[in-house]
């Protein structure tokens, strides 16, 4: 049994929606994706990467053959992830309008979060 580092929550219901319409074996994917995130010390990028100029916005990275997701985070008070929406990657970059969409629920949390 691994030992959790840290805690990883869903904000709102995106994640969860997106996860819902996904095969068993890409959300199987996704979940050890997720288990390394809370119990590895130091995250592979292969696995968590910080989004460049975005103020603190992560993007999980799950691939499963040649398919690849997306799934965009950020930490709170250092050891909890924020599970914001996710995506099937299609191109080379990251979608820009996936990107702002984050930002947003990222604000989002930030102004409804209570201490």
């Amino acid at each position: 049994m691994n030992y959790r580092i840290r805690q990883v929550v869903e904000f709102e219901n995106h994640f969860s929606d997106f996860l819902k319409q996904q095969p068993k074996n890409v959300q199987n994917k996704i979940f050890k994706v997720l288990e390394a995130i809370e119990t590895l010390e130091r995250v592979p990028s292969t696995y968590l990467r910080a989004i460049i100029g975005s103020n603190g916005l992560y993007e999980a990275r799950i691939k499963l053959g040649s398919n690849i997701w997306r799934v965009f985070c950020f930490f709170d008070d250092g050891n909890l992830v924020i599970l914001l929406n996710a995506f099937t990657k299609k191109t080379q970059k990251t979608p820009r309008a996936e990107i702002e969409r984050a930002l947003k629920l990222m604000q989002k949390y930030y102004k409804t979060r209570v201490r």
